[in-house]
Order: C-alpha cells, then sequence, then structure tokens
C-alpha cells in the first residue's frame, strides 16, 4: 500500500459531537485504521479517533476553503 496521508495522532481535548455513518464508512475506518497503525508502528486507533484528522487533512487540501479562509476570492 502507498503511503497514507493521515499524520500520527495528536492526543487533544475534545469537543462531543454524536455521528451516525454507514456501515460501510465504519467498516472503511476500521481497515483504513489498521493500516495507519502498521504505517505509523502505533496501535490502532478506534475509528472515531480518525475522523477528525481526517476532515482536518480534507480541508487542509481543499484550495477554494482555504482561500475563502485566507480572504482570498477565486
Amino acid at each position: 500500500m502507498s503511503k497514507l496521508k493521515l499524520r500520527p495522532l495528536e492526543d487533544e481535548t475534545p469537543v462531543k459531537m454524536t455521528l451516525d455513518v454507514p456501515a460501510a464508512t465504519h467498516r472503511n475506518l476500521l481497515a483504513y485504521a489498521q493500516a495507519h497503525a502498521a504505517q505509523t508502528g502505533g496501535k490502532v486507533a478506534e475509528p472515531v479517533r480518525l475522523v477528525v484528522p481526517m476532515l482536518d487533512q480534507f480541508m487542509a487540501s481543499d484550495r477554494a476553503f482555504v482561500r475563502g479562509r485566507n480572504g482570498r476570492v477565486g
């Protein structure tokens, strides 16, 4: 498998959110957690711990979002 984009998980104080995901998404998160642990040499994280870093990575790589956050148009 090629290198995953997700960095090692940081330990931060969480804000509680409830989220329902389809079973297929949960299975994919489980598989991703296993691949991430194998790549980083860490233990397999609970799938819920992956959601925030994945969202952060997605938003950081979304050029339109980044431009909008930086006050640039187009």
